[in-house]
């Protein structure tokens, strides 16, 4: 059966662009599977595109506030690099805050920022967990929420604008409804541009339909897997997903951060790049690395629920195989793996990469960046 998302080769870099932005489209035969795949990693000119599954469309206001909630976490997990030089500030005490909303203030001033409401996700974001995510929705409007979220979101990535791929569950006419007007006040307050994928919208016709060609490489991958039944049913519990930022363990990946934390400690675990892109050769397909040992040539991916899909599944085994022609050691952790053991992976790693570096360094490992 052929895949209904079409492919014209390489040709076109910027595939991701056909949706207009700050609008609301529907991508009526885009996989969002095969779409989050294909943007892994974004692509240097692509908006931020975060993913989101709805579980449960009840009112309208109570959509938005859980939407701005879930979007108020990922940018707390993504501080600091949102706000250039409060990775300086490592105590939350008074002085501490006050230096991280100087600088806010001072950012804002020669941005679009809207400078109370940075200062306050600042201070957040420089105290932790401890402070809940949902203060801010009875500090400032909706409205001001949901534009300060756009633009931190979008800044954590030098993008200029930030996507909501919302993964089209089956719902009832009411509910269909409900979602396309949520996403029509987060384009109109927010800045942001939605794109909703895979499904029909049966109820609400007043969304434009966009076809999206992606990379011939992608289409080819979701052709070969139509016939094939996913390797595991359950479901992600993840609602909301946002690209990992280069230099540091997911925000949304509570292994990877157990991992780094297993690591750290450790003198022979130095020389590790979290979340790198790997460019084999200028023509080559660009790959991204959870955690990688360039100068050893050692890769270790960390899988979350999201990888079980049979297009993501498939994909991990054509990667796994390209990385290993071109010298790479690959190993692969289950989320579960890690967070039941870290010790017995973190061995596992120690000794790989004392049989790397007993053996000799990468043949490539001069040319990752």
């Amino acid at each position: 059966m052929a895949h209904p998302v079409r492919a014209d080769g390489e040709a076109d870099d910027a595939w991701w662009a056909a949706p207009p932005t700050r609008r609301v489209s529907h991508l009526p035969d885009a996989d969002p599977e095969l779409l989050r795949v294909a943007l892994d990693p974004l692509p240097p000119a692509a908006p931020a595109v975060l993913h989101y599954r709805p579980t449960v469309v009840g009112a309208l206001g109570d959509l938005v506030d859980a939407l701005l909630d879930q979007l108020d976490t990922a940018a707390l997990a993504m501080f600091p690099r949102w706000l250039a030089g409060a990775d300086r500030f490592e105590n939350d005490g008074t002085l501490g805050v006050a230096a991280v909303r100087a600088l806010a203030a001072r950012t804002a001033a020669r941005s679009r920022h809207f400078g109370p409401f940075l200062g306050d996700l600042a201070e957040r974001g420089l105290r932790g967990p401890r402070r809940p995510a949902s203060r801010s929705r009875f500090r400032f409007a909706a409205e001001v929420r949901a534009a300060g979220l756009a633009r931190v979101i979008a800044a954590s990535y030098d993008r200029e604008d930030c996507v909501l791929l919302v993964a089209l569950p089956d719902l009832g006419p009411d509910a269909e409804r409900t979602l396309v007007a949520a996403a029509e006040w987060l384009v109109r307050h927010g800045g942001f541009t939605v794109w909703l994928a895979g499904g029909p919208l049966r109820h609400a016709d007043r969304v434009r339909p966009v076809p999206l060609v992606v990379p011939a490489r992608f289409a080819a991958l979701a052709d070969a897997t139509d016939r094939i039944t996913d390797p595991a049913a359950e479901r992600e519990s993840t609602v909301l997903a946002w690209p990992p930022i280069t230099g540091v363990p997911r925000g949304d990946s509570a292994a990877e951060q157990a991992l780094e934390r297993a690591l750290a400690p450790h003198d022979w675990a130095r020389g590790r790049r979290w979340n790198q892109t790997y460019e084999w050769h200028v023509l080559g397909a660009t790959y991204r690395l959870d955690l990688f040992w360039p100068a050893e040539g050692l890769a270790v991916e960390v899988d979350g629920p999201e990888h079980r899909g049979r297009i993501a599944f498939a994909n991990d085994r054509r990667r796994d195989v390209q990385l290993q022609l071109l010298g790479l050691d690959v190993l692969r952790f289950t989320n579960e793996q890690v967070l039941s053991d870290a010790s017995a992976a973190v061995d596992g790693i120690r000794r790989l990469l004392a049989r790397r570096r007993t053996d000799g360094t990468h043949p490539h490992g001069d040319e990752t960046p």
